[in-house]
């Protein structure tokens, strides 16, 4: 597919000043230059023209917003001038796999006064000697090169960071769901309240009916003394009839 096509299909009925982001990798220019582009995509912040036959950049169209521009595998050895003047805010330039071979084809990179990442890998100006040394000399404010600074420090990730934001996202997923857990144990602790009154109730309910079996008793037993005394009477009494028995029989 022609590059301007693509570039139509990638608006999906949009305006080019809503576009932020435009990725046409593997599209084919006309003639190695760039084409579908206009001074209408003033929004536009990353632009990845990856493997599409670019051997010139002179119909680049000013992207004053532009911050990151993806160019590898192209047939690029010169023309770089055209970036600081279209493209004044640049960020990150990738230029791996071209045809970069002399320190010359990258000094027009010095008008880029944002430029703080330049990727050269796989071009042949990498297999010159102090190379590295050079190129940062020759770019001081560039901070990276080939991914990496002067004390060979890696650059950071941006994927690492959006896999650190998908992070905090989780660990605020994982609050909410310790929420939902201590709401269903307080449910829980709720019920076993409940059927802790409902067995101290009963057991209450018990303990009461113990306390009446044993005044129950206490009332037996006080009445069992007061029968004691009747029968002991009684028995006095009989003992007395017979007495008086005796007495009417002597006579």
């Amino acid at each position: 597919m022609d590059m301007k096509k693509r570039i139509t299909l990638e608006l999906r009925n949009r305006s080019p000043s809503e576009i932020a982001e435009l990725v046409v990798d593997n599209s084919r220019s006309a003639d190695g230059e760039v084409e579908g582009l206009t001074d209408a995509f003033t929004e536009l912040e990353f632009l990845s023209m990856v493997n599409v036959g670019l051997s010139s950049l002179a119909k680049l169209p000013s992207l004053p917003k532009l911050r990151k521009l993806e160019l590898s595998d192209n047939n690029l050895s010169g023309s770089l001038e055209t970036l600081s003047e279209k493209c004044p805010n640049l960020m990150y330039l990738n230029l791996s796999g071209n045809k970069i071979k002399e320190l010359s084809n990258v000094e027009a990179l010095q008008n880029l006064k944002s430029l703080q990442s330049l990727d050269l890998f796989n071009c042949e100006i990498t297999s010159l000697e102090d190379y590295r040394e050079s190129v940062f000399e020759l770019l001081p404010q560039v901070t990276y090169l080939d991914g990496f600074d002067q004390e060979d420090n890696e650059a950071p990730d941006s994927e690492a960071d959006d896999e650190d934001e998908d992070g905090e996202d989780a660990v605020g997923h994982t609050g909410d769901y310790d929420e939902e857990d201590d709401e269903e144990e307080d449910e829980d602790g709720s019920e076993g309240g409940e059927v802790g009154l409902s067995f101290q109730g009963k057991r209450g309910d018990q303990e009461d009916d113990e306390d009446e079996d044993d005044y129950a008793e206490e009332e037996e037993e006080e009445e069992q003394p007061g029968v004691q005394g009747e029968k002991r009477k009684r028995a006095v009494e009989d003992e007395g009839e017979d007495d008086d028995e005796d007495d009417d029989e002597d006579d």
